[in-house]
């Protein structure tokens, strides 16, 4: 069996062809369709469409199949208990594999084990726990986020986003005593600094002299919600010095720091956490979904075990913390702490090297960023100007389609990689050697 791409049709082949147009009158038309590829089966790193053409997932289902589609040790697990019983609402009973996996999460997010967990079925609903958790806990109305955010669609963790305008249109009012500050990015940031820590100090400025000082009173933030990688964002890693002096700050005035590790956890940048990257930052309370159940819908709300104090009957869910999901969680927890992380490591860090080396002769990257298998491209018109060139990105997102590497857009014109977990050096070879064809192409 090959484990690399293999094209046989043009593309899309004549089944995905008839697929599209059943989807296109039967499905709601705000799904965004990057290129045309249908699934008939995916695995490992690999899927194959409905006409068996087969591409290699730089994508993991927009960084969700942790593990690679239909891990053999997930798929067991899944079966395994979806003998037994497929639901019973952890709201109102006991299940082993709901505390379990609680368990798993307090012990390995970062600070004091001492914490409690509020199962959801998404990133979203996540999110949407811990800002409801936040506001009781401290009895404040307000939040801070960050332009280039992203929490989910829902009307709470919308109203935290500052991602897309397109996102927003025509859903006003959104959720009020939102508020929103500048992410540190030096390569495109709007104070003009010029070094990672005059960034972040230009971006915490921007909260104490501007927010708090014109717009909002500290002592009525409840809490400020940042990813510790920024992912729709363009996979933006922070200075070293941003989430500490954030969490400094956010101290100083009585406010929790929610860590949104939604897209950045179980693994993806090489450490189980990303907010483990940044030695002493740790939040209050940490979200997370998409990876960790690698593939199965499952989101938490994590917090410390002193601050999660609402009583019954204050929030909850029928479905969230599903039994069959948990089980998938557990055997990808297993996976990713006992080999994948080093994997990660290993081949996030050829990957970000061999890319680097790409961008000296290739105009078009402005630059490379990232952790681990959370790797971002920027792509602009040249060096020389840093002007954005969406229009580029996409066109080499869709010619990396056509030959087989899967690959999805994120921030206003940076490629994002963020491939499963279990990739192989060859995957990561042809991965590379495929962008770097695109690349000169297009320039």
């Amino acid at each position: 069996m090959s484990f690399l791409p293999q094209i046989k049709t043009t593309l899309p082949g004549p089944k995905t062809q008839a697929l599209i147009e059943k989807d296109q009158r039967y499905l709601s038309p705000s799904y965004t369709r990057g290129y045309p590829l249908s699934i008939a089966s995916g695995q490992g790193a690999l899927v194959t469409d409905l006409d068996d053409n087969v591409f290699l997932d730089f994508c993991a289902g927009i960084a969700v199949c942790a593990t690679g589609h239909s891990h053999p040790t997930v798929v067991a697990a899944i079966q395994e208990q979806a003998s037994k019983f497929l639901h019973m609402s952890g709201t109102d009973f006991y299940y082993t594999g709901m505390a379990d996996l609680a368990e798993r999460l307090a012990i390995s997010t970062p600070g004091s084990p001492d914490k409690k967990v509020f199962f959801a079925n998404s990133g979203a609903e996540a999110n949407e726990a811990a800002l409801k958790l936040a506001r009781y806990h401290s009895k404040r109305p307000n939040f801070i986020s960050f332009f280039g955010g992203f929490h989910g669609r829902t009307f709470g963790a919308m109203s935290i986003s500052a991602s897309k305008s397109l996102q927003r249109s025509r859903f006003s009012p959104l959720m009020a005593g939102c508020y929103h500050a500048h992410y540190p990015n030096v390569y495109r940031n709007p104070f003009g600094a010029s070094t990672p820590d005059d960034c972040a100090e230009a971006c915490l400025d921007y909260i104490r002299k501007i927010l708090f000082k014109n717009i909002v009173p500290p002592d009525e933030v409840a809490a400020i919600i940042v990813e510790p990688i920024q992912g729709e964002g363009g996979y933006i890693v922070p200075p070293a010095s941003f989430l500490l002096e954030l969490q400094k700050l956010a101290q100083h005035y009585g406010i929790l720091i929610i860590a949104d590790e939604i897209q950045s956890g179980m693994g993806r940048t090489g450490k189980l956490w990303a907010s483990q990257h940044f030695d002493g930052f740790v939040p209050d309370i940490i979200t997370s979904a998409k990876g960790l159940a690698s593939g199965l819908p499952l989101g938490a709300c994590i917090a410390r075990s002193d601050l999660m104090d609402w009583p019954p009957g204050t929030h909850a869910t029928t479905f969230g913390g599903n039994p069959v999901s948990c089980a998938a969680a557990l055997a990808t927890f297993d996976l990713v702490e006992n080999s994948l992380l080093e994997n990660a490591k290993t081949e996030g860090t050829y990957l970000k090297s061999s890319l680097q080396k790409l961008a000296i002769d290739i105009d078009c990257i402005g630059e490379i960023r990232g952790e681990g298998l959370m790797l971002g491209l920027e792509i602009v018109q040249s060096k020389a100007t840093r002007n954005v060139s969406p229009e580029r990105r996409n066109a080499i997102v869709d010619a990396c389609f056509e030959k087989g590497l899967l690959v999805l857009g994120c921030g206003e014109s940076s490629i994002r990689l963020s491939p499963p977990l279990i990739i192989n050096r060859s995957q990561s070879e042809y991965a590379v050697e495929t962008l770097k064809g695109v690349l000169l192409a297009i320039q």
